[in-house]
C-alpha cells in the first residue's frame, strides 16, 4: 500500500520541538507548522502537507542511488533517491531561546551522507515494501537524533501529536504519529490548555486543529496534563463539536 508523504518530517519536527524543549527547559516553539511549510525555519527540513508517515533513522548501508535505514521504531527502510532528490545537513546550535534566529539547514550532496549517520526522508512511501522513492533527505545532528529517538520511543507514553478528528465531552480523537494512527486522550479540571502560548480551554479546540499532548498512560487512557493547540491543519475548516451547540 503507498502512501502520499507530504507532511514526512512533520513528525520528525515534533520530535525536533519535543527536543528542543527538553534540550532548553523551554516550551517546545508555537510555530512547527509555519517550519515546516517554510522548510527553513526550526533548523531542519519538513513539509506542512498532508498527515502521512515519515522515516527517520540510522544508515546502515550509502549506495550510489539509495540508503538503507533502521528507523527509530526498529524498522529497515529502503530509501531511494534520484537527481530530483533534495539533501540537507541540519546543524547543531539550534536557537536558544524564542526571538533568537537559528542556524538554517545547509544544502548537501547525496556522498556525504555516510553509515551511522542520522537522516530523515520524505517522499513517496511503500510501507508494505519497506521503501521511499525521497523527494528530501536531512542529516541529523547526532546529538538531537539521540534525543528524538528518545522521544520517539515515549511517544503515545508521554506524548502525542496529530490532527483532532473527533471530540467527544472531554475525550479527544487525534490522528498522527510515527504510524499515523488514530489516538484518543482524555482531560480532566488540571489539564492546561495552551494557543499561541495563550491560555485556553477544551472548548477552544476544534476537529482540524493541530496539537500536542503531553501526558500519562493511567490505565488504557491517555490522561493529558498539558494540550498546546497550533491552529487549524491547512485551511481546513473548523467542524462543530459533537452534540448540541450552546
Amino acid at each position: 500500500m503507498k502512501i502520499r508523504l507530504l507532511s514526512a518530517l512533520v513528525f520528525v519536527l515534533a520530535l525536533a520541538s519535543a527536543a528542543y524543549a527538553q534540550d532548553t527547559g523551554a516550551a517546545p516553539p508555537d510555530n512547527q507548522n509555519q517550519q515546516a511549510g517554510s522548510g527553513r525555519r526550526g533548523g531542519m527540513m519538513g513539509s506542512g502537507m498532508g498527515m502521512g508517515r515519515g522515516i527517520a533513522g540510522t544508515v546502515t548501508e550509502a549506495a550510489a542511488d539509495h540508503y538503507t535505514v533502521k528507523t527509530f521504531e526498529g524498522e529497515t527502510y529502503t530509501v531511494s533517491f534520484s537527481a530530483n532528490t533534495r539533501f540537507f545537513k541540519q546543524p547543531a546550535g539550534q536557537r536558544r531561546e524564542r526571538g533568537e534566529g537559528g542556524n538554517p539547514p545547509e544544502q548537501i550532496k547525496s556522498t556525504d551522507i555516510k553509515v551511522g549517520d542520522a537522516i530523515s526522508a520524505a517522499g513517496e512511501i511503500d510501507a508494505t515494501a519497506k521503501s521511499v522513492g525521497a523527494m528530501f533527505v536531512v542529516q541529523l545532528d547526532p546529538e538531537r537524533a539521540k534525543m528524538m529517538q528518545q522521544m520517539a520511543a515515549n511517544y503515545g507514553k508521554t506524548w502525542l501529536m496529530g490532527k483532532v478528528t473527533a471530540i467527544d465531552g472531554t475525550k479527544v480523537t487525534i490522528q498522527g504519529g510515527p504510524d499515523n494512527a488514530a489516538h484518543t486522550f482524555v482531560a480532566d479540571e488540571n489539564t492546561i490548555f495552551r494557543k499561541r502560548r495563550d491560555p485556553v480551554t477544551l472548548a477552544d479546540i476544534a476537529v482540524g486543529d493541530m496539537v500536542r499532548v503531553e501526558g500519562a498512560v493511567k490505565g488504557d487512557t491517555f490522561a493529558a496534563t498539558t494540550v498546546n493547540d497550533m491552529g487549524a491543519s491547512g485551511q481546513n475548516p473548523r467542524v462543530p463539536r459533537n452534540g448540541p451547540q450552546q
